[in-house]
């Protein structure tokens, strides 16, 4: 199938695999934008699964695994230990919904509609599915075959600088280019990698005229178009992305991380440079980065100091550097006293200290300040509630609600005072926001409180999945265990959501503290 000189190579990366056994948000294929990955020389044995069924860590393990034979270029091993991953795991919505995602961004769709196909409860997964689709699905249905070839071909331009080869040989596969869009795509991809911009052009033409709805092959319109020096035409790519139906909070980071770095090669100034790009790797995830960038962004001008700043108020914060987002947005507010990102940020370091009343005063001019935008709308509602001014929540949530349908906190805290409603707006919570713990753990309350065991324990499974620390999982566990007699049981876990958190007066109750 391939020309001598494209890699097939079968071993493994020591180093890689130990670092993407940490957890699913650590493995990700390399983005286009960055260079491709340094291989390791050390090489370690590959076991199969041995379990009847994987947990958690054996999900990662075994993930790593794969993923690292995906990079190293043996896909169809890869193929096959991704099947027997999602065949082999402890049956869980989450981590189905998960892999799914990842799936379809490798090319494996075949695989991802297996995940998604074991996921129990549709009414949670069908977001997700949809923006699955609409992300990454090509318009025409792959065979095996062909499927496991173009995801050979990626993983060549992708991870093994094997552009210009990986392209040359698919550009002669006229039977496959004709009725696929997918392959369209990975030659733009390879075409882009070997900086043949015109082939790029040609297409990722093709493919989104034989798919115009798919939104990774916009996006990489958008990249070629920067590599062009068509920032413009980049930019305006970006606004179409930006009003396509995405719902899913996973895929509306990635758009809008694209933006920011649109924004960013679009700019002429220096300091504007950095600006973007810090708050790309915001989106990204990438704290440190963007922190490192944003201590070199400010200039002479008010305006962009107070933008700068409370960007970096915004991160000190994720950092969980309060001292540091204080000053930041204190900085921005002696420039500008009404700056929507600082103030939010003081409102979260006076809630962080459960000081609701300062909290909502800062939630309230952000609010007043901007009621377009969710991020103080959210606060300001949750804060309100806190506080009983349950009026106030109902009325903002449900302003939100009319004119945003992609609003997991806003659909949760609906489901809190809706109580005909509950079960329908939860899920539709957790479909927004997989990552959504409170959301799940409501879910499992409800159905520890009218009796079925069985589905609060898969609820519970996936809070833990996500969250292992939190202190309510252990106090609902506790009450399962204590209605089905298992007493010693139901007091390590009252126990052990008290030692994470010991105010919570739940527990307390049920141990008689």
């Amino acid at each position: 199938m391939f020309k001598k000189g494209l890699c097939v190579s079968t071993v493994l990366a020591l180093t890689a695999a130990a670092t993407f056994a940490s957890g699913f948000d650590d493995i990700k294929p390399a983005n286009p934008l960055d260079a491709a990955p340094q291989k390791s020389e050390e090489i370690i044995q590959i076991n199969k699964p041995q379990k009847a069924v994987l947990t958690k860590n054996d999900v990662h393990n075994h993930y790593a695994i794969a993923l690292e034979r995906f990079i190293q270029c043996n896909v169809r091993a890869s193929y096959i230990d991704f099947r027997v991953l999602i065949n082999s795991i402890v049956p869980n919505d989450y981590a189905y919904m998960l892999i799914a995602n990842k799936m379809a961004d490798l090319g494996f769709f075949s695989l991802a509609e297996l995940s998604l196909s074991k996921v129990n409860d549709e009414n949670i997964s069908y977001i997700v599915n949809d923006d699955i689709q609409r992300f990454y699905y090509p318009s025409a249905k792959l065979n095996p075959k062909d499927e496991i070839y173009l995801a050979e071909m990626y993983s060549n331009i992708m991870y093994n600088a094997q552009s210009m080869e990986a392209t040359n040989e698919l550009m002669k596969n006229t039977e496959i280019l004709q009725k696929s869009d997918y392959a369209n795509y990975i030659v733009a991809l390879g075409s882009l990698k070997a900086n043949n911009l015109i082939n790029a052009n040609k297409y990722i033409d093709s493919a989104i005229d034989k798919n115009p709805v798919n939104l990774n092959y916009k996006k990489l319109k958008a990249e070629i178009a920067l590599q062009d020096n068509k920032n413009k035409t980049a930019l305006k790519i970006v606004e179409e992305m930006k009003q396509a139906p995405v719902m899913n909070e996973f895929y509306i980071t990635k758009i809008y991380s694209l933006e920011q770095y649109v924004l960013y090669k679009a700019a002429k100034k220096d300091y504007e440079k950095k600006y973007h790009l810090g708050y790309y790797y915001y989106y990204e995830g990438e704290l440190n980065k963007a922190m490192r960038t944003l201590l070199t962004a400010s200039d002479t001008k008010k305006a962009h100091n107070t933008a700068t700043y409370a960007l970096m108020a915004r991160v000190y914060f994720e950092m969980k550097e309060y001292e540091k987002a204080e000053s930041y947005s204190e900085k921005a507010l002696n420039i500008q006293q009404n700056n929507v990102m600082a103030l939010i940020v003081m409102g979260d370091l006076y809630s962080k200290d459960k000081d609701y009343k300062t909290a909502y005063r800062y939630y309230d001019k952000a609010y007043n300040r901007d009621k377009k935008s969710i991020a103080p709308a959210i606060r300001l509602a949750e804060t309100a509630r806190k506080l009983d001014k349950l009026d106030i929540t109902k009325d903002i949530y449900s302003k939100i609600l009319k004119v945003r349908s992609d609003c997991p906190q806003a659909y949760y805290n609906v489901a809190m005072t809706d109580a005909t409603r509950k079960l329908e707006y939860l899920k539709k919570a957790v479909a927004l926001d997989s990552n959504f713990t409170e959301g799940w753990l409501e879910l499992s309350k409800m159905m520890i409180d009218v009796q079925n065991f069985a589905t609060a324990k898969k609820y519970l499974a996936i809070a833990k999945y996500i969250d292992e620390n939190n202190f309510k999982y252990y106090y609902y566990q506790g009450l399962i265990c204590k209605s089905q007699g298992l007493m010693q049981d139901a007091i390590y876990n009252f126990k052990k959501s008290l030692s994470i958190n010991p105010n919570f007066k739940p527990a307390k109750e049920e141990l008689s503290i």
